[in-house]
C-alpha cells in the first residue's frame, strides 16, 4: 500500500494533480464517479487517497477556489445593482448638468435663509468680489482671438446693446413708478435698478452657456459698466429724482470697474496667449469652467440674501411678494423689447443675412442688454443716503428681481440648449 502510494505522488503533476499512469487513472476515475454521487463524501474518499502532508494543501487549495466561486457569483450581483442604480439615476445627473446654473442659484439663496452667518461673514471677506474676479479671469481663458474678430464683426449689435442699456430701457423706470405700493421704497427700488447697466457676470456666463458671441456679450458687460458712471447719474436724476440731484460715487466705481472686471480679464487672456499648456486646458474643459463659473455667480445671490434675510423676514409677504412679480415682469418687458428690436432691426438689414439674425449674437444681446446690475444699484443707494427712502427696502425688490432675471434666464439658455440637441439629434438620424 505505501509502494502504491508513493508511485500516485511521483507520478501526478503538483500542479493540476493529473495524474499519468493508466493505474492512477483508474483511481482517480474511481474517486471521480463516487464524487459523482456524493460530491461530499467523494470529496472526503479523494482526500484521503492524498498522503497526510499533502492533505492540508488540498484542503487549502479547495477552500481558496470555493471562496473564488463565491465571489464570482456575487459580482455579476454587485455589477447588476450598480448599473440598476446609474440607470435610475441618469435622468437626475442629466437634468442636474442641463440646469445647474438656476439649481446652483436657488441652492446659494437656501443657504442664505438657512444660515446667514456664512453668508454675512464671506461679505465681510469681499467674498462677492473675489468671486466677480474669477468669473472674468475664467472668461479671459477662454476668451479666443478668433472670439474677438467676432466681436469687432458684430459691432452693430453691440453699439446698439449699450443704446439699449444705457438709453432705452431706463425710462421703463417712468411705468414704474406709476405703481403704488405699502412701501413705496420697493416702486422706487425697482425704478432705479431700471437704470442701472447690465450685470457684471451672469449676462457673460449665460452667454458662454448658451453657445452665444461670449466676446460680444464681454465688451458690451464691460462698456456698458464703464460708460454707466457718466450716464446712470443722469438717469437717476432726470427720470426717478424728478429734478431732486442726486450724486452717483464715479470715481470709486470706476476704479472697483477696472480691478474686478478688466484686469481679471486681461490676466485671463494673458496667461492663455504666454502659456500653450493653460490655453489647452481651458478648451478641454470649458464644460468644467462654466461650472465653476456657474458655481462662483451663485456666491452673490447667495451673500446678498444673507445680508437681508431680517429685512425679508420683517417685511408684509404679501406685499414684497407683488415687488417681486414687477420685478419679472419688468425683465419680461426688457427681453421682448430687445427681441422686437432684433427682429425689426433684421429686417431693414438684410433679412436671414443681417448680423443682428445671427443666433450668436443675438443671444447676446438678449441675455446682455436685459439684466441689470445689483452691485451698482447698492453703491448708488449707499451715497444716495436716505434721498429716495430706506435704504434697505430700496435694494430689497432690487435682491429678488436680480436673481430671478438669472434664474429665468438661465432657463432660457436650458431650454435653447434642449431645442439646439433635439435639432442636431434630427440630423444626424
Amino acid at each position: 500500500m505505501a509502494g502504491t502510494l508513493q508511485t500516485l505522488l511521483n507520478l501526478t503533476s503538483p500542479v493540476t494533480g493529473i495524474s499519468t499512469s493508466p493505474s492512477t487513472n483508474r483511481t482517480f476515475n474511481r474517486s471521480r464517479s463516487i464524487s459523482s454521487g456524493n460530491r461530499s463524501s467523494g470529496a472526503n474518499v479523494s482526500k484521503s487517497l492524498l498522503p497526510r502532508k499533502l492533505r492540508g494543501t488540498f484542503v487549502i487549495r479547495n477552500s481558496s477556489c470555493s471562496a473564488q466561486g463565491n465571489d464570482g457569483l456575487n459580482q455579476p450581483a454587485k455589477r447588476l445593482g450598480v448599473s440598476k442604480l446609474l440607470v435610475y439615476a441618469e435622468p437626475l445627473l442629466n437634468f442636474i448638468d442641463i440646469n445647474f446654473l438656476p439649481l446652483a442659484l436657488i441652492g446659494g439663496v437656501t443657504l442664505g435663509f438657512a444660515n446667514p452667518t456664512l453668508g454675512c461673514l464671506a461679505h465681510n471677506y469681499h467674498v462677492s468680489k473675489i468671486s466677480t474676479c474669477g468669473i472674468f479671469i475664467i472668461s479671459g481663458l477662454t476668451l479666443r482671438s478668433e472670439e474677438i474678430g467676432a466681436a469687432a464683426e458684430a459691432w452693430q449689435v453691440g453699439l446698439f446693446g449699450l443704446a439699449s442699456i444705457l438709453l432705452f430701457t431706463p425710462f421703463f423706470s417712468k411705468i414704474i413708478l406709476q405703481l403704488h405700493l405699502q412701501r413705496q421704497e420697493f416702486v422706487t427700488g425697482l425704478a432705479l435698478f431700471s437704470c442701472m447697466p447690465t450685470t457684471l457676470s451672469s449676462g457673460v456666463a449665460l452667454t458662454r452657456l448658451a453657445g452665444g458671441n461670449a466676446a460680444l456679450a464681454l465688451a458690451m458687460t464691460v462698456l456698458s459698466n464703464l460708460l454707466g458712471i457718466l450716464i446712470v447719474p443722469f438717469s437717476v436724476s432726470k427720470l426717478v429724482a424728478g429734478g431732486v440731484g442726486a450724486s452717483v460715487p464715479a470715481g470709486e466705481l470706476c476704479k472697483s470697474l477696472i480691478f474686478t472686471l478688466l484686469i481679471p480679464l486681461i490676466l485671463g487672456k494673458a496667461l492663455r496667449e504666454s502659456f500653450k499648456g493653460v490655453a489647452d486646458f481651458a478648451d478641454g474643459n470649458r464644460k468644467l469652467l462654466s461650472k465653476l463659473n456657474s458655481l462662483l455667480l451663485s456666491l452673490v445671490p447667495w451673500i446678498q440674501v444673507s445680508r437681508s434675510r431680517s429685512l425679508l423676514l420683517a417685511v408684509d409677504p404679501a406685499v414684497f411678494l407683488v415687488a417681486v412679480i414687477v420685478g419679472m415682469l419688468l425683465h419680461i418687458i426688457l427681453l421682448s423689447f430687445n427681441a422686437l428690436s432684433l427682429q425689426m432691426l433684421s429686417a431693414v438689414s438684410g433679412g436671414s443675412e443681417s448680423v443682428f439674425a445671427k443666433k450668436e449674437n443675438a443671444s447676446a444681446l438678449l441675455l446682455v442688454a436685459s439684466q441689470k446690475t445689483l452691485p451698482v444699484l447698492i453703491a448708488v443707494v449707499e451715497q444716495l443716503g436716505g434721498l429716495f427712502g430706506e435704504s434697505g427696502l430700496l435694494i430689497l425688490p432690487c435682491v429678488a428681481a436680480h436673481l430671478n432675471q438669472i434664474v429665468m434666464d438661465s432657463f432660457f439658455v436650458s431650454l435653447w440648449n434642449k431645442k439646439k440637441q433635439s435639432v442636431s439629434n434630427v440630423k444626424v438620424a
